[in-house]
């Protein structure tokens, strides 16, 4: 579930759209090659990205699905040698990635000791899914992705829950709340819901984020240096390089520091 680029046909720099703005530098319509893509699939302007202005290539994520759909839905025949699947293999990809990033998060839950009580049904949801990903491009085009995210959402809020119930005290709930900008320097957090929290631009730097729950949050520009992440639930890579850190925000051992920090 993690992105193998060198196994991969460029398709988050194909199938993908991007408009211009402070995350692409120029406009790309979905299915149309990125400018700076080259002929063996590598961007050529891959270790400038941000100084030419494409930071929103260095956030995203495609937990997996690129290599997926390359190697094992086209079976590792590229839309350049084979023209008559490109349409097909741009519309796969990003259902692709969402069956991906479900996969990531319930492998996740898995781990969580505290979540064992809803562990048999994640091992059927991590069966079914990974089952799905692995059909043809016209059955994965086909799934009804919201209704298949909603079935799984539950057990990870139960999850969740059941883990963050370990944490003493009284936790705060900022669930979907609007928090943009919001000053949370050196909060009290831990245990905390933020499950789809607008935090962008949010200063959390110094904040407490251990065992809070971050799935879904916008921390795009949001400050965490001196963060400690410790043990956050199903935070993700992408969140944390679409943020700010430093050397001394703490993080989960699964996620990396971004280069940029």
């Amino acid at each position: 579930m993690q992105a193998d680029c060198a196994n991969c046909f460029g398709l988050c720099c194909v199938a993908l759209p991007f408009a211009r703005s402070a995350d692409f530098a120029v406009d790309k319509a979905a299915s149309q090659p990125c400018s700076n893509l080259q002929q063996d699939f590598r961007c050529g302007i891959h270790a400038q990205l941000r100084d030419k202005g494409y930071q929103g290539c260095t956030v995203f994520d495609c937990f997996g699905a690129g290599q997926k759909v390359s190697q094992i839905t086209f079976g590792g025949t590229d839309w350049r040698e084979a023209p008559k699947t490109a349409r097909s293999m741009f519309q796969v990809f990003p259902v692709m990635r969402q069956l991906q990033e479900l996969l990531w998060y319930i492998t996740e839950a898995l781990d969580l000791a505290p979540a064992r009580p809803v562990h048999r049904e994640l091992r059927k949801a991590l069966a079914r899914i990974d089952g799905l990903t692995r059909g043809s491009a016209e059955s994965i085009t086909q799934l009804d992705v919201n209704t298949l995210r909603g079935e799984v959402n539950t057990l990870l809020l139960r999850a969740s829950e059941l883990t963050r119930a370990q944490i003493p005290g009284r936790k705060k709930n900022h669930r979907g709340a609007d928090l943009i900008g919001a000053k949370l320097t050196g909060a009290d957090l831990r245990g905390a819901s933020l499950r789809g929290a607008l935090l962008v631009a949010a200063d959390l730097s110094g904040a407490d984020l251990r065992d809070a729950d971050l799935i879904g949050a916008d921390l795009r520009d949001a400050d965490l240096r001196g963060a400690d992440l410790t043990d956050a639930l199903f935070l993700t890579q992408a969140q944390l390089n679409a943020a700010k850190g430093d050397t001394a925000t703490v993080l989960p051992p699964t996620l990396s520091r971004p280069a940029h920090w």
